[in-house]
């Protein structure tokens, strides 16, 4: 989904490291271990980064004034190949809740690692995962295995959505829990994505 872009004038720290050229990836962003609180920092260095939607839900709620309508949008962005990012929206707008999501799931983008640690294939790609991950979100718990060359992705809808985004080609996917709440099914997923991180292994991206 595309929004006009205004010129861009960093506020933190890390903004301004990457505006003046100090910092010179979104790699070298992503490990100085600061938290990304400008979205602009993600666009500087990922400006083919996708976004998607994967679910606007009405919320309510009662005020002394009445009762309060909101939406909730759910978007993860990423760019096939190797970041990906998840964020919650709220707005009285459809179109002002995706993109306070969209803001969020860039400023909390993270680097998949990926590989091929599936013992049936062996290869040096990076189709796959290097390892087992899992990621928990509510009472959902999703575990990726790796998986050989051309199995695809052997999971659910919303799950498969967000590995493809992540440039996840083949795995095995298992969830346990309420599966049909898109957002912790989604949120778990990116949590199993974002475990890839805690192993590092030579040769892998």
């Amino acid at each position: 989904m595309a929004y006009e872009k205004q010129e861009w004038h960093p506020v933190t720290g890390l903004g301004k490291l990457v505006a003046s050229g100090e910092i010179k990836s979104i790699d070298q962003v992503l490990e100085s271990g600061r938290p990304i609180k400008e979205p602009e920092i993600v666009d500087a260095f990922l400006p083919d980064l996708e976004d998607e939607v994967l679910d606007i839900a009405m919320t309510q709620r009662m005020t002394d004034s009445g009762r309060r309508v909101q939406f909730r949008a759910v978007v993860i962005v990423g760019n096939r190949n190797g970041y990906i990012g998840f964020g919650q929206g709220k707005d009285v707008q459809v179109g002002n809740a995706i993109k306070k999501a969209i803001v969020k799931a860039k400023m909390n983008l993270v680097k998949v690692r990926r590989g091929c640690g599936s013992w049936e294939c062996g290869c040096d790609a990076t189709h796959s995962l290097p390892m087992q991950v899992e990621g928990t979100a509510g009472s959902v718990k999703v575990t990726l295995k790796p998986a050989p060359q051309g199995i695809g992705l052997v999971t659910g809808d919303i799950s498969k959505k967000v590995l493809q985004l992540a440039g996840i080609k083949d795995t095995w996917t298992f969830a346990r829990g309420q599966t049909r709440t898109t957002i912790n099914f989604a949120k778990a997923t990116f949590n199993a994505l974002k475990a890839t991180n805690m192993i590092r292994t030579g040769g892998n991206q």
